[in-house]
């Protein structure tokens, strides 16, 4: 019988041919390290979801959807409604990736303005020196 994923050893990343780049890619996507934190603290129904990722269009939050519940990230719950209403919270592999990205993200709120002023600073060391012809 074939072991699962997840129970193989770990790969190397820098590997081209390793597997794990293929988490890295599903997981490195511009709303994955928003959707599954905004799962945090429990599930949510769709608009919920929508209403707290501002700028997300719902095409690209269905999508982005599937591929975490595909990977078994997220899981999608039917709340038997008319009309038809669903909630997605995070699956135990899910939160167990939730605990890096809410790091991420808090880094991300704290260094922002650090790293806008090296691009600024380095843009304008950029634009003083002179043009190579």
């Amino acid at each position: 019988m074939k072991k699962l994923a997840a129970l193989s050893p770990a790969g190397d990343v820098f590997d081209a041919a390793c597997p794990s780049r293929r988490a890295l890619e599903l997981i490195a996507g511009k709303w994955v390290p928003l959707i599954l934190p905004a799962l945090e603290h429990g599930p949510l129904r769709n608009n919920e979801l929508l209403r707290r990722l501002d700028g997300i269009s719902q095409k690209v939050m269905t999508q982005t959807l599937r591929e975490l519940e595909r990977h078994g990230l997220v899981l999608r719950e039917d709340l038997g409604t008319v009309p038809p209403h669903v909630s997605y919270r995070l699956s135990e592999l899910g939160r167990s990736l939730n605990v890096a990205l809410v790091a991420l993200d808090r880094w991300a709120e704290q260094h922002h303005a650090a790293l806008d002023a090296a691009a600024h600073l380095h843009d304008a060391r950029a634009a003083s020196l002179p043009q190579a012809r």
